[in-house]
């Protein structure tokens, strides 16, 4: 039966790869075939309806509202010139100087990715960041990678990535909150590493055009800034006050989030406007936040599934005997495994991935902290590198080059930042 459910999760692998089913929609299906194959009853206690289906749909709630609540921050930044004016101030900062305007596009892309990530963060970050860069002679491709990786350096500290691996490995905050610590010095590290190696590697290229049509990328974000208008001073906070509560006072992650978009609307929106911009701001990142919501529907019921005790019973043998259980070997194996978290494979965490982290701590393979280090680790080489994900497409093709290209300069230094993870995981879990 174990064999029977590999062969279905490498069906699923082969679905979503070959783009015959959306990731959500197969994960979906691999969930219910999985609970077939284990021969789960129909309905009742560990059945396919009232516990993969049902139980399965909703366990990741706290993780899709938190996702909710980081799109509407997102979007309040986005309106009120938050985002853009911390790009520009960088800008400005930085002058002609390619390395320093890439360094200060870099730190405001990880403070954006504090709050949300994917193509959103991108966006923010991007949408002046990446003229500006252009501008000044910083390559096309450096300058998407550039994006990508600051808000990779973000990521450790993204309070809704918080809640997924809480909920999803049924770990405390604070756990979690320890590993990520530790691993945002590699993803700072290596971002900036990228910007200081890539900027110089092949020296100033000045370039006017991008393939979205700007003639003149410096000329579009001054004229963006005319029209917008900076925003106050105390408001360019509003990122970093989820974080400060989260981190430095304790509190859950929900309310911290709250805060900071109470506080980015307190700041830049007067008091008559506050009803009509709180909700369409609200409004809008519904439709932000609906893909990965609906992910994370998926991703419940994978894990609702792999979970079952015939699914366990039948996998615990088989992956036991596969999986490295020194620390050494531990690490070198899932080093060179990096690569089947790109092109939405077997161990993305946000595909099928998290079944199989669901089974390696079901079936008592690794502790589930060392699940979190081997999983938070790909999540940084999939974040930047993966030619599929929204993010990279968005940042490649605003910059004018292919995200494959962007692949392969990021690549290298996304995958020293996992080898690092993998490193404290072992050492710190195993």
């Amino acid at each position: 039966m174990g064999v029977v459910i590999l062969v279905l999760m490498l069906a699923g692998v082969g679905l979503m790869l070959a783009r015959k089913l959306p990731t959500a929609f197969a994960l979906v299906l691999l969930g219910v075939a999985i609970a077939v194959a284990a021969g789960a009853p129909f309905t009742g206690d560990d059945s396919i309806v009232d516990t993969v289906l049902q139980k399965g749909s909703v366990a990741l709630a706290s993780t899709m509202l938190a996702v909710l609540i980081g799109s509407w921050l997102g979007k309040l930044m986005e309106e009120t010139g938050i985002a853009a004016t911390l790009v520009r101030k960088i800008v400005e900062f930085g002058g002609d100087r390619p390395t320093i305007v890439a360094l200060g596009v870099l730190a405001v892309s990880a403070l954006v990715g504090t709050v949300t990530g994917s193509a959103p963060a991108a966006m923010m970050a991007g949408i002046v960041g990446i003229p500006a860069m252009i501008a000044v002679g910083v390559p096309k491709t450096t300058a998407a990678g550039t994006i990508l990786m600051g808000i990779a350096a973000g990521v450790p500290f993204e309070l809704p990535v918080w809640q997924f691996f809480s909920t999803a490995l049924e770990l405390p905050i604070d756990t979690v909150r320890g590993f990520m610590v530790k691993l945002f010095p590699f993803a700072l590290l290596f971002a900036v590493l990228f910007v200081l190696v890539e900027t110089r590697r092949k020296g100033v290229e000045h370039s006017w055009s991008l393939t979205s049509g700007v003639a003149r990328p410096e000329r579009r974000g001054r004229g963006r800034a005319r029209r917008m208008g900076d925003a106050p001073w105390y408001a360019l906070l509003a990122p970093a006050i989820p974080l400060v509560l989260a981190l430095g006072f304790d509190l859950a992650i929900i309310p911290s989030m709250l805060a900071g978009v109470l506080y980015a609307l307190i700041t830049t929106t007067r008091p008559a406007e506050m009803n009509q911009r709180m909700l369409r701001t609200l409004y809008a990142a519904f439709e932000v936040a609906a893909p990965p919501i609906v992910l994370f529907v998926a991703i419940g019921i994978l894990l609702a599934a792999v979970k079952l005790p015939g699914a366990i019973e039948a996998l615990n043998p088989l992956v036991g005997a596969v999986a490295p259980a020194h620390p050494v070997v531990f690490v070198l194996v899932f080093t060179l495994l990096v690569p089947l978290c790109l092109y939405r494979g077997p161990l993305n965490v946000f595909g099928l991935g998290a079944g199989i982290a669901g089974v390696l701590i079901a079936a008592g393979i690794y502790p589930a902290v060392a699940v979190l280090g081997l999983t938070a680790s790909y999540n940084q080489v999939f974040g930047v590198s993966d030619p599929t994900s929204t993010q990279t497409v968005w940042a490649a093709q605003y910059s004018g080059v292919s995200p494959q290209r962007v692949m392969l300069r990021t690549l290298p230094y996304v995958w020293c930042v996992a080898l690092g993870g993998l490193c404290v995981t072992a050492a710190t879990y195993l």
